[in-house]
């Protein structure tokens, strides 16, 4: 069935790992086609010439190493975090904001090299395979796209081993068990599923923690930053500029050593099933709180309330894998044109676990001590005007009170 589809080339998201391996070479069995690999650099900690080894061994001439982090970071992870996006209310989209770069880059190489097609490692029942494809249609409508998992006859760990040994791919010893769980990285955050942590009952094992210290661990004495912002955005820790990749590489140090930044979340796939995902962001759960501080009091309430109304669908979008859609380009535009005069300084204290606000300040700042104040204002404020104010909005309310009163 596959061979007659006639695809000659095809461009492969690679990590190096068995399950891309084994992928790889099925590619290369099952179509009879030449394999162009491609491993993105996204922070995730790990030694990727290591991949472009294992690539050249299964007879891979094309091969695409790229260090995307700070494109990573400054055209995804900031404009999301402009929008404070959180998915049901924790989860701050470490997984989600990556695909669509992959996509995008592996819909680029495929031109680059005229291949017909390009290929993903994502499974059938998760979120992944969604947001790869979703955002490669969105940028090549005709692209052919090949899912193994969604194909192939192998079902179990042990038919992949089987079918690595059989096509002399080497076997790390540790996979010929059962993984205790899977796990994706990137300079935003780590994630952890499947195996031990499926009984959403049990605590999560302290050794699947890869990016933190448990709190409990975590220094007695508190680390004070500060963070400063511009347009939205940071751009400096402790007055020191930085770029953007490097500044949230800085926060997840703060992070990890103050034990920052852990989630134990049961979620909503975008397929219809629960999950339960061990998740550490240590320096976006920083940012977060930072952008929120430094946002309380340069954006005016009403652009600030509706910002908090649209964010909801902001980050469903971005988790069910719509990035390149119209509808959050649209809600980017209006968020971006909120973040014009975010800029200033937000200084935080980390302890235990806990991101705390020290301070902001900011030369656009609209709070005002004059106004606020408990001494005298001076006239700023008459007090007498809060009757009327209050008189026209229970209006209505006192009108309902009345028809209620009659009829009973």
């Amino acid at each position: 069935m596959h061979k007659q589809n006639n695809i000659k080339k095809v461009v492969l998201a690679y990590s190096g790992g068995l399950d891309t391996s084994i992928i790889l070479k099925w590619l290369q069995t099952e179509f009879n086609a030449e394999v162009v690999t491609f491993t993105a650099d996204l922070g995730q900690g790990q030694e990727l010439e290591s991949a472009r080894k294992k690539a050249e061994m299964l007879g891979i001439e094309e091969i695409y190493i790229e260090d995307l982090r700070e494109e990573f970071v400054q055209d995804f992870v900031f404009p999301m975090f402009r929008a404070n996006a959180v998915y049901e209310g924790t989860y701050l989209l470490g997984t989600s904001v990556a695909r669509p770069l992959i996509s995008k880059r592996l819909i680029e190489i495929a031109k680059e090299t005229e291949a017909d097609a390009i290929a993903h490692g994502a499974t059938g029942k998760g979120n992944d395979q969604v947001r790869f494809e979703l955002a490669a249609y969105a940028l090549n409508p005709e692209i052919r796209i090949i899912a193994p998992w969604r194909d192939w006859e192998l079902k179990s760990r042990s038919d992949l081993i089987a079918f690595a040994q059989a096509h002399q791919i080497p076997v790390s010893k540790d996979k010929h068990g059962e993984s205790p769980f899977s796990v994706d990285a990137n300079l935003l955050h780590s994630s952890s599923e499947g195996k031990a942590l499926e009984d959403p009952s049990k605590p999560a094992p302290e050794n699947v923690y890869m990016r933190t210290i448990s709190p409990e661990s975590a220094p007695n004495k508190p680390t004070i930053i500060t963070i400063g912002f511009r347009r939205g955005d940071p751009v400096s820790i402790n007055g020191d500029q930085l770029s953007p990749a490097t500044l949230l590489a800085k926060l997840n140090d703060y992070g990890c050593d103050n034990g920052i930044g852990r989630l134990d979340l049961v979620e909503n796939r975008f397929v219809g099933m629960k999950s339960r995902g061990i998740y550490e962001t240590p320096g976006g759960s920083i940012l977060l709180h930072a952008h929120r501080a430094i946002e309380s009091i340069t954006l005016d309430r009403g652009a600030a309330h509706l910002k908090d109304e649209l964010m909801p669908r902001y980050a469903e979008l971005i988790y069910y894998g719509f990035w390149f859609s119209p509808e959050r380009k649209m809600l980017q535009a209006a968020i971006d044109l909120s973040q014009q005069h975010i800029e200033g300084e937000v200084t935080l204290k980390l302890y235990k676990g806990n991101v705390i606000i020290m301070g902001r300040k900011s030369d656009k700042s609209l709070y005002s001590e004059r106004l606020v104040t408990f001494e005298d204002d001076q006239g700023a404020y008459n007090q007498q005007d809060a009757a009327g104010f209050i008189k026209l909005n229970a209006l209505r309310l006192r009108t309902l009170a009345a028809r209620d009163r009659k009829l009973t």
